[in-house]
Formats: structure tokens, C-alpha cells, sequence
């Protein structure tokens, strides 16, 4: 969900999972197009926010969203948490990597960017996107060492 106005922090329930105590809470945000919601769970103790559930609760207001997580039974809200454990991110060195990788990817494009409107000289610009060309090859390479890596 990427969210465009602030999102709102909504806490619905605690449900019993495998004896462990599960704090519930709706994420609802406007995505440009309408309000949506998503589910987070952690457990009660957790100060974070939780691991999400890709599934989305869409709404035209706030309290429509709202009312629609609510009417959710405790055996679909296990449900929606067992999907969220089952699929939260577990090879963190990778996507770190990743995340790397995309941000010297802007980065370059901004480089380049700014060289075609006039803000930076070509030559040192050049340099510039040489060295980043460079950092990003180098952490290509290094995603076959972290891949499959959980953790």
C-alpha cells in the first residue's frame, strides 16, 4: 500500500494463536484512488508495527474500512495471520541488496538528469555515473553470495 495522505492506526483485537497472544491493527491509508486498509499482527509484547497482510480491505471512507475489518471473524483473522507469517520477508540480505541496488539506480538517474538539464557538467558528471556504474556491478556480483540466505 503506498500511501498518499496520512495513515490511520486503527487497533482492532487480540487473537490467540498457537497460545501465543496476537495484537490486530488496521492500516488505512488513501492511495490516490480510495481509502484502503491493511492488516498488521504482532505479538501483543511487539513494539513495532507487525508483519502485514498483502490482502487489502477498500472503503470510501474511513469507517467503511473500518467496518469491514471488524465484521472479519477470529478464524479469518488466523487465517490472515498465518498468510502473513507464511509469507513476511526472510532472506534480508538479499533485499537489503536489493534496496542498494535501486537507490544507485536513482541515483544514477538523477546524475544523468541533471547533466541533460544543465545543472551538473558532463565530464564530472560522467565520472560520477562511471563510479556508480561501478558500486552497482559490484553488488550484483554479491547477490549470488546472499541469495537464498535467511536472515
Amino acid at each position: 500500500m503506498v500511501a498518499f495522505g496520512p495513515v490511520t492506526h486503527t487497533p482492532l483485537t487480540i487473537i490467540q494463536v498457537d497460545g501465543r497472544a496476537v495484537r490486530v491493527t488496521l492500516h488505512t491509508a488513501h492511495d490516490g484512488i480510495e481509502l484502503v486498509g491493511r492488516l498488521f499482527f504482532a505479538d501483543a509484547e511487539w513494539q513495532h508495527s507487525g508483519i502485514p497482510d498483502r490482502g487489502v480491505i477498500p472503503g470510501r471512507a474511513l469507517h467503511d474500512v473500518e467496518a469491514l475489518a471488524r465484521d472479519l471473524r477470529v478464524d479469518e483473522l488466523v487465517q490472515r495471520y498465518r498468510r502473513a507469517n507464511a509469507e513476511k520477508r526472510r532472506f534480508h540480505g538479499l533485499r537489503q541488496l536489493t534496496g542498494e541496488l535501486l537507490s544507485k539506480v536513482r541515483y544514477l538517474n538523477q546524475v544523468a538528469v541533471s547533466v541533460r538539464t544543465g545543472l551538473l557538467d558532463a565530464e564530472a558528471a560522467g565520472q560520477e555515473m562511471d563510479l556508480t556504474e561501478a558500486q552497482m556491478v559490484e553488488l550484483v556480483r554479491q547477490a549470488q553470495r546472499v541469495a537464498g540466505i535467511e536472515g
